[in-house]
């Protein structure tokens, strides 16, 4: 059964004080592959009356739903959003208040740099019933893909998850504390730079791992010093995760690293 995704919430015309049997689950979808969500998202989406699907969920669970129910598109990619913040909140809201079963679903963890918080807060807010279901992060999962373990005795005792439009400077500078990057493709070249300025080993492993858990699965292994570069000539692209530590040195793919020279920092005249 294929699904049709509407642009746009619900024409309005039904009862807007609803019914107190309305709620809503934001449900982690995982990293990419439908077979990684759990049996409570899985639950749930058989219940829903409404989907509400971000961009990186995964969207083939939507071909098992119920003919009747609706799935309302809310993805946010890079420079076009379908929906504000504000708005998928104000229409969680509003369907749940419509006596309308909601499941919100993401990809990833609600809760890991998916603005989930915010919209339980915004349901709490209403008095609207939420529950939180937890998915596999990509920040874990997607470097697992690519035989890469965030931990790692003797290489690895901690990791820290973070954006690219976070300060990375702050972070221990260590090869042995593994950096995980989300959303981090349009700003490599600055997140690089300021990582090489607060301290990082030029040389440190890096791996960009582009659409986890997909058939079209690529990973790209370089060091640190090289890393805008090499992923600018192999045309990277998102979606990707890049972990940079000496735990890259475990993947399989470390073995066809691309390093390209390192270049004089003042060539001659």
């Amino acid at each position: 059964m294929t699904h049709d995704v509407s642009p746009h919430g619900p024409d309005g015309s039904a009862d807007s004080a609803g019914s107190a049997d309305g709620w809503v689950a934001l449900v982690g979808g995982g990293p990419g592959s439908s077979g990684l969500i759990t049996a409570r998202g899985l639950e749930l989406l058989g219940r829903a009356d409404v989907v509400v699907v971000d961009a990186l969920a995964p969207r083939d669970l939507l071909e098992d739903l119920d003919p009747g129910t609706e799935v309302i598109d809310a993805s946010k990619r890079r420079g076009r959003h379908v929906m504000s913040q504000e708005e998928i909140d104000a229409l969680l809201v509003d369907l749940a208040r419509r006596g309308k079963g909601v499941v919100r679903l993401k990809g990833g963890d609600p809760y890991v740099l998916g603005r989930g918080g915010e919209e339980a807060a915004a349901c709490r807010a209403a008095d609207v019933a939420v529950e939180v279901v937890p998915g596999i992060t990509s920040a874990i999962a997607v470097p697992a893909a690519a035989g890469i373990p965030v931990t790692h005795r003797g290489l690895s005792r901690g990791f820290s998850v973070i954006t690219a439009h976070a300060d990375l400077g702050v972070l221990p500078q260590r090869r042995d504390h593994t950096l995980i990057l989300l959303m981090g493709v349009s700003r490599l070249r600055d997140s690089v730079a300021s990582l090489l300025e607060a301290g990082s080993d030029p040389a440190t492993p890096a791996a960009i791992i582009e659409r986890g858990y997909h058939p079209d699965q690529r990973v790209t292994t370089t060091e640190l010093r090289c890393l805008a570069d090499v992923a600018a000539r192999y045309g990277v692209t998102a979606p990707a995760v890049i972990v940079i530590g000496d735990v890259v040195t475990l993947s399989p793919y470390w073995a066809d690293r691309v390093v390209e020279e390192a270049r004089p920092a003042n060539p001659a005249a």
